[in-house]
């Protein structure tokens, strides 16, 4: 179980260190490029990856934040009770990089709120989430949100296709074209990587009772 939690916690602090540095030195829609393929890009996401809300506006970020901690929860019985059955790495490691990542970006929505003075927030009159301007702060005593109501932080964009349609192509001419749009963190690209991992080892697991 050492091990297990020193992952979790090398894969947190990297997460963490890089979100709280980029909120606290770029403004908000702001980057560089270190590559034309590679960007670094400060984006608040209030809903999930590709920006997919549970429900619409306030609603949808709560619902989203409790979600993720029950997730939390159920991962950590499953680690604990395959722990307990030795089983194989192969399920285990796909499995802790899955936790790591839900934890990394809950730990944005539910703490966020309170430790930035400023954040991305949900205007109920308009019925839209509103963006910030200049650079945010770490604040403990004036937070720009309640507990669970903060957002993601993404900051790696990775722009591998950018261009234009030939103006002779039907429907889209002359319109721009992004491969890879999505903007993403580390805790993203770790429960990406342990999903992978978890179809590459499909096979070698299909007989592990799951519970």
């Amino acid at each position: 179980m050492k091990k297990i939690f020193l992952i979790i916690f090398s894969i947190l602090l990297i997460d963490q260190f890089l979100k709280i540095y980029i909120k606290t030195h770029f403004e908000l829609g702001s980057g560089f490029c270190i590559f034309p393929f590679f960007c670094i890009f400060l984006v608040e996401n209030p809903g999930m990856a590709y920006g997919f809300n549970l429900a619409p506006g306030y609603l949808g970020k709560i619902l989203l934040s409790i979600s993720r901690l029950f997730l939390i929860f159920f991962i950590l019985f499953f680690i604990y009770k395959h722990v307990k059955k030795k089983s194989s790495n192969y399920l285990i490691i796909p499995i802790i990089l899955i936790l790591s990542g839900a934890i990394g970006n809950f730990l944005d929505s539910a703490l966020y709120g309170l430790l930035f003075n400023t954040g991305t927030i949900y205007n109920k009159e308009y019925r839209k989430w509103i963006p910030y301007s200049g650079i945010s702060k770490l604040s403990f005593s004036n937070g720009y949100a309640s507990l669970m109501e903060g957002c993601v932080v993404d900051i790696f964009y990775f722009p591998i296709i950018n261009t234009n349609f030939p103006n002779w192509v039907p429907f889209f001419g002359g319109k721009n074209f992004q491969f890879f749009k999505p903007v993403f963190n580390v805790s993203d690209i770790v429960i990406f990587i342990g999903i992978i991992l978890f179809l590459l080892f499909k096979r070698r697991i299909k007989n592990i009772k799951f519970l």
